[in-house]
């Protein structure tokens, strides 16, 4: 999930929805294989990782992945590769397995210590003239437990609505101020 940068307004600020902004963070959080999925050592490093797991096999469904047994076997050995379209879809179904491997991680992470607090930044004000700039600070708040149990839901699920509803009620926290962080430049785990 990648946040939408977009123009906000008449007056050129720019940012994102605080929902795309906080699936964006929550996906930065997510690491795994940085080799090419269009190397040699890429394809296999994904091939060995979807067909450890039913819920490997099932990502690669997903992902639109549809070869006979014998073309699987031919890619784990290397004795063939797959073709462009392929290696895209196996890159698509690793990392839909990652994210819900590491889901519950993220969970447990985001949720100790009775939450995680988060630096909100606001929208980029470079291309809005003087005289139409608002005041607007980077703001820092902890999210409690339950938030985090249902935006990494939303996020694993791609639900963008859901994530936008969640953003609204995290940000009443801030107080009269809120309205002003619908839209961010981007959302950090602050220290």
């Amino acid at each position: 999930m990648a946040g939408r940068w977009m123009d906000f307004g008449r007056y050129n600020a720019q940012g994102m929805g605080g929902g795309d902004a906080l699936g964006y963070g929550i996906e930065r959080m997510v690491t795994g294989l940085q080799s090419s999925p269009h190397s040699e050592r890429g394809i296999a490093a994904r091939l060995r990782y979807l067909t450890a797991s039913e819920a490997g096999y099932a990502a690669m469904e997903r992902a639109g992945i549809s070869v006979t047994t014998r073309t699987l076997y031919a890619w784990l050995a290397e004795e063939r590769s797959p073709n462009a379209a392929n290696r895209l879809k196996l890159d698509e179904a690793y990392w839909d397995l990652r994210r819900r491997n590491v889901a519950a991680d993220l969970k447990r992470r985001l949720m100790s210590r009775g939450g995680t607090r988060i630096e909100i930044n606001p929208v980029d004000q470079t291309r809005v003239e003087g005289r139409h700039q608002r005041d607007l600070a980077t703001r820092r708040l902890s999210a409690r437990p339950r938030f985090w149990d249902a935006a990494v839901d939303a996020w694993l699920a791609d639900d963008a609505e859901a994530l936008d509803r969640i953003w609204d009620d995290l940000i009443t926290e801030l107080g009269s101020d809120y309205d002003a962080y619908s839209n961010v430049s981007s959302v950090g785990w602050a220290a």
